[in-house]
């Protein structure tokens, strides 16, 4: 660095292109074994039509068996390629190379992403002698290999793209996300652009972690007529999708929610603009339309969701209220809500408000009781529908949350009897719910259940570890009474080290307050299936206990930044202070 002289400005360096294409490159003639493991390290990570390329890497045999959309392993760069270890193969019939690295994910060949905590990632590739083309001599070809891709995190997220399919969820008639990832281009062994490659992952079915939960309307075995590989809204906006015969006696409702699928579906691919959805029969027959209205009228799992959403918390009186227009001005005004939460005298920790923005569910200032009013009319306050018996306010009751059905969850950390509980439309009988994984040294902290009700997320610590896990919502009736359960934890943030907060922020997208291992407090968003991308991390803030963030994106975030007080994040701007003195912020659910 300089240390004396003038200031001038210089140009700054462009930044890389996130659509850089890597070209495979066939070995060359007579190639030292360690270009052709490099080669074909490389091609791996190309868009090569079927992996040709790559595949000139291998021996005949090795090539017929390998099948790149059996897996992918993700690392955290790529893999490093070791020197040959002679010693693994005394005969001298070939050498072997240590592949290493750390592994943070695989995708399955359902396109389901599944992270880990980072670990250490061994295996080899095996090259041989074998005879050239031309019977002239001999090349070096990789004739054992590791199964699927193996690619870095950053050729993975260039190569990839997470996209949401839309499955019903279990007996209702609104739908539940299911992310999963698909090429950013052409697909180099189905050659199906993006659009092709979403309907094809939707009709495969949900993930296996989804499944238990969610139905889908399409027929067993209904696949896209054979040798489509292009889909394209014609010049009326129509999507035209055309199945083979096992779609061909569907009509009327269930068609219509099969085509509620697709639009959903296809929503997150910028690429496609489909006003309306057409599906085809085998012969070329029209099945149904439907929408892009319609569906979101019939079967959004928030059907209000076109409306921006106000964000409320708690003030220093302990008392609820509400930003009006805290999207729009420097300094939203405050408004105290009508009823016993707002101007009654109730005492409050924390709170969450219905999807509807009519009422709300409130935890008392000790953490013992849980009340429900309304946030629109004046009346009295109602008995308290939860109390907790735990000694400790810290032990007490969890700040509650909503789903999109009217439907409130709450967890009593209790230490002597923890318990998650749902209250049916708020006003009804708590049900205990079932959750096997809550033992004696598991406490949740906090909870944020989904829109859609299918999927809730968990604020868990066990064992000195506070983690992010996302658990699935199965219901069952067992006479008068309802059987509901929460199963099949998974994490969502292994990354980080601890997570102090989460919120849902849309379908299928999390924004996490957390630590990874040796780093400081960062907010960031996440996919509820635990991926994420260099774009993710928001903007730094000190000390932030709670963030709450609305369904839709275009409305601010906001969160409880301790001596800055509430603040929120427009978005392409930094944190702005809103009041200064105030917690619990949350948007409706």
């Amino acid at each position: 660095m300089p240390d004396s002289g003038g200031v001038q400005p210089v140009r700054g360096a462009n930044q890389g292109d996130s659509q850089v294409r890597v070209y495979a490159v066939a070995p060359r003639e007579n190639a030292d074994p360690d270009e052709i493991v490099d080669g074909f390290l490389e091609a791996m990570t190309s868009d090569d039509p079927g992996f040709a390329t790559a595949r000139k890497y291998l021996t005949a045999q090795a090539a017929r068996t390998w099948k790149p959309e059996q897996s992918i392993t993700v690392l955290t760069t790529a893999p490093n390629r070791d020197l040959a270890d002679r010693n693994a193969d005394p005969d001298n019939q070939g050498r072997s190379y240590p592949l290493s690295g750390r592994k943070i994910a695989t995708v399955d060949g359902r396109h389901a992403y599944q992270p880990f905590s980072p670990a250490a990632y061994l295996q080899s590739i095996h090259v041989v002698q074998q005879p050239s083309a031309n019977g002239k001599g001999k090349e070096w070809r990789i004739d054992s290999l590791p199964p699927g891709l193996v690619l870095g995190e950053a050729d993975f997220l260039r190569n990839y793209r997470s996209v949401n399919k839309y499955y019903f969820a279990s007996g209702q008639d609104w739908v539940v996300a299911d992310p999963v990832y698909i090429r950013q281009r052409q697909d180099p062994v189905t050659r199906m652009d993006p659009v092709t490659q979403t309907v094809r992952a939707l009709l495969e079915g949900p993930t296996d972690w989804l499944k238990p939960a969610v139905d889908s309307s399409f027929p067993s075995g209904t696949e896209l007529r054979k040798g489509v590989t292009t889909l394209t809204p014609d010049d009326q906006s129509t999507l035209k999708v055309p199945l083979n015969g096992k779609a061909d006696l569907v009509g009327g409702e269930p068609c219509r929610r099969m085509a509620a699928q697709l639009l959903f579906t296809l929503r997150d691919l910028t690429s496609v603009n489909a006003e309306q959805v057409e599906l085809q029969g085998s012969r070329g027959q029209a099945l149904c339309r439907l929408g892009k209205g319609q569906a979101t009228d019939e079967f959004a799992p928030v059907r209000n969701a076109d409306r921006d959403e106000n964000p409320y918390f708690v003030d220093e009186h302990h008392k609820l209220m509400m930003l009006v227009g805290a999207g729009k001005e420097a300094r939203a005004p405050v408004e105290q809500v009508p009823g016993p939460l707002g101007k009654g005298t109730l005492r409050l920790g924390s709170v969450a408000v219905d999807r509807g923005e009519t009422r709300a569910a409130g935890v008392g200032e000790s953490g013992r009781e849980l009340f429900v009013s309304s946030i629109t009319t004046e009346e009295e306050a109602a008995p308290a529908i939860l109390r907790s018996k735990a000694a400790k306010p810290t032990d007490r009751l969890s700040a509650p949350s909503w789903d999109g059905r009217g439907n409130l969850w709450i967890a009593d950390r209790d230490p002597a009897a923890p318990q998650l509980w749902m209250v049916p439309d708020g006003t009804g009988d708590p049900v205990k719910v079932r959750a096997p994984w809550l033992t004696d040294d598991a406490r949740i902290e906090s909870l944020r259940v989904s829109a859609d009700g299918v999927r809730i997320a968990l604020v868990v610590s066990r064992g000195g570890d506070t983690t992010l896990q996302i658990g699935r919502v199965q219901r069952q009736s067992s006479g008068d009474e309802p059987v509901v359960s929460v199963l099949d934890l998974k994490p969502a943030a292994p990354r980080m080290e601890s997570v102090t907060a989460v919120s849902w922020a849309g379908p299928s997208r999390l924004v996490v307050v957390g630590k990874e291992a040796g780093g400081v407090q960062q907010i960031r968003y996440l996919q509820t299936d635990g991926s994420t991308s260099a774009t993710s991390v928001l903007p730094g803030l000190n000390g932030v206990t709670s963030v709450a963030a609305p369904y839709k994106g275009s409305v601010p975030l906001i969160a409880d930044s301790g001596n800055d007080g509430i603040v929120r994040l427009v978005p392409g701007t930094n944190w702005q202070p809103v009041v200064k003195t105030g917690s619990s912020p949350v948007y409706p659910g």
